[in-house]
């Protein structure tokens, strides 16, 4: 049995992901809620990463899991992203499901 195509893409971001294009950003992620139940996105190594990017994705982590969808990064969160995430106090408020989301944790027993 194949598994259907839409579990091997992902969401190929820029490598600028700011307030400036936040539009297309949006745009590309709304697209793909229309055609996938599993949505992945992938973050460019050494991307530039602003502080509306990280509330776009947690806004469009929200809104996947309210419609009973998968969405999830491809790789854990590094560099900019990383760095936003510790300067706007988001990880010292991580949840495990958040550090499983931005950092790729798992739970340990």
């Amino acid at each position: 049995m194949d598994t259907p195509k839409q579990y091997y893409e992902s969401i190929n971001l820029p490598g600028v992901l700011s307030i400036r294009n936040v539009s297309e950003l949006l745009s590309k992620i709304f697209n793909e809620f229309h055609s996938r139940d599993t949505i992945i996105v992938s973050i460019p190594e050494g991307a530039d990463a602003d502080l509306s990017f990280v509330q776009l994705i947690e806004s469009s982590r929200r809104q996947a899991k309210s419609h009973g969808k998968t969405f999830r990064l491809s790789s854990p969160a590094s560099g900019s992203v990383l760095n936003v995430l510790e300067r706007s106090g988001f990880i010292e408020s991580f949840d495990q499901e958040d550090a499983n989301f931005w950092l790729h944790k798992e739970v340990s027993l």
